[in-house]
């Protein structure tokens, strides 16, 4: 090892930040531009990779920062759960960008060195929360996150995305502020700590009052987690484009959400505390009716991105449940299902993208038929749906089975059925997409002309949906991440 691991995890979070002046340097040349966010994002693979070997041989690898105010310090740890979320995020990134250059480039988009200079910023503070120490750190890396993506959201200019960009920066800085703020606030003056520890850091003499309270301001505070009602930030951000609408599904937005809301009832809380909070039940249900009624609205869309919008709403709902069970099976399932989503989530926005870029359709209505010009894309579709729904042979059925295993073990009979629900939702407002495109009698005794997505777009969507079929199969070290996150 010819750098210190400590080194290593500084550079996952200042490699991506380092190409930023590459791309605005490239900015005439689109090939050099894209070829210095490309080689960022292979360094990026090989940097987390080395430290997920390193962690798996049991390196602990930790660093305090400068003291920012007194007795609070930047700091950075490696531990299971922000290791699994920084690989997520970092082979993301690379196969966003290879999709994103056939789709800016096919859909002749504007300020496209702005989009990859904001994008790697944006991949930079992944890095930064997934390896926070601290509350501050994480908080910090937070809204650096919310900051980077709005220009990304507002990409277009029109009315319209500027619109969605007030709802987007209005609802996400309000909720960490007001409440997650103030959630750290008043943890560092009850338990004198805002350090992550196993096990939490609330003394047993804390009032249960006290840290309900706290429950209650942290879930909703991490308003990237989408738990009703702070959720309309997140289908208000589907007037991005579709490169920005994965990167805020799959790879860094909402997954920064629902890592927190893992992270802070792990280390923050510990499971043995939430178990015994009345907040955390209800926060429980609450979640619960977020993943039924965010369901019940995406069958009601026929615009494709807001159907996966409000898909994603409720996918999210599982993770939060998953950490609010406060089993041990719960909580793998959790953080399986944020790479289990990832991949499945990433592939649909691929193929909305792909079907807008080639065959100029954003309304589901309009798409009976379109398997037969665009058989790779549909295809895709197809297993990423089913892997958003729990069906084997995709990875989405793991994370499911372990939250479901957590809801069982909890005995939240209730939970059950609302999982099993939502799963039937699922199957109603995804699969009929990709059978109606190869099956609807339309398109039938028309000349059928293949027309697909520029290659780069193609080939990206085509390995995450491998991806998906890969995880169900080699889902091993995700599992012993996760597990690892309890011992």
């Amino acid at each position: 090892m010819w750098l210190a691991p400590e080194t290593l995890l500084i550079l996952t979070i200042l490699v991506p930040l380092f190409a930023v002046p590459g791309i605005i340097a490239a900015n005439r040349f689109p090939n050099r531009r894209e070829g210095v966010t490309i080689t960022a994002s292979i360094i990026l693979i090989y940097l987390v990779t080395t430290l997920y070997g390193l962690v798996q041989d049991g390196t602990s690898i930790a660093i305090k920062g400068p003291a920012l105010f007194p007795g609070l310090h930047l700091s950075f740890e490696i531990e299971p759960l922000g290791m699994l979320f920084s690989l997520v995020a970092g082979f993301l990134w690379l196969v966003t960008t290879v999709y994103a250059i056939g789709y800016m480039r096919g859909h002749h988009e504007k300020n496209q060195t702005r989009f990859y200079s904001c994008f790697a910023i944006a991949i930079s503070s992944v890095m930064g929360i997934s390896y926070a120490g601290n509350l501050l750190t994480l908080f910090i890396f937070y809204e650096v996150l919310t900051l980077s993506t709005y220009p990304l959201v507002t990409h277009s200019g029109t009315p319209k995305a500027k619109e969605g960009g007030r709802v987007y920066l209005g609802v996400l800085l309000s909720t960490s502020v007001l409440f997650l703020l103030l959630a750290i606030v008043a943890t560092w003056y009850t338990a004198g700590t805002v350090e992550f520890q196993k096990g939490g850091v609330f003394p047993p003499e804390t009032a249960p009052i006290i840290t309900g309270t706290l429950l209650v301001l942290y879930i909703f505070g991490i308003g990237k987690a989408a738990i009703m009602p702070f959720h309309r930030w997140l289908p208000a951000a589907m007037v991005a484009p579709t490169p920005v609408s994965a990167l805020l599904h799959a790879v860094a937005v909402v997954k920064a959400g629902v890592f927190s809301v893992l992270k802070v009832c792990v280390y923050i809380f510990g499971l043995d505390l939430l178990r015994t909070l009345p907040s955390a039940d209800f926060m429980l249900y609450l979640a619960a009716a977020t993943v039924l009624l965010a369901s019940i609205v995406a069958m009601r869309q026929d615009n494709l991105k807001a159907r996966l919008a409000y898909s994603t709403v409720s996918q999210l709902g599982y993770i939060t449940i998953g950490a609010l069970l406060a089993t041990n099976a719960g909580i793998v399932g959790g953080a399986m299902h944020i790479a289990m989503h990832a991949f499945g989530k990433i592939t649909l926005f691929f193929c909305a993208g792909a079907i807008m870029v080639a065959a100029h359709k954003t309304e589901i209505s309009d798409m009976r038929g379109l398997g037969k010009s665009m058989p790779i894309t549909m295809i895709a579709f197809f297993i990423g749906s089913l892997s958003i729904i729990g069906l084997p042979p995709t990875g989405g059925t793991w994370g499911k089975w372990f939250i479901m295993t957590g809801a069982f073990d909890a005995g939240k009979w209730t939970i059950m059925i609302v999982l099993m629900l939502s799963s039937l939702l699922n199957i109603a407002y995804l699969l009929p997409i990709p059978l109606r495109a190869f099956f609807s009698k339309q398109a039938y005794g028309k000349p059928v002309q293949i027309k697909e997505a520029p290659l780069p777009s193609l080939l990206a969507l085509s390995f995450t949906a491998l991806g998906c079929i890969f995880l169900f199969f080699y889902t091993q070290p995700l599992y012993e991440l996760a597990s690892a996150i309890l011992q």
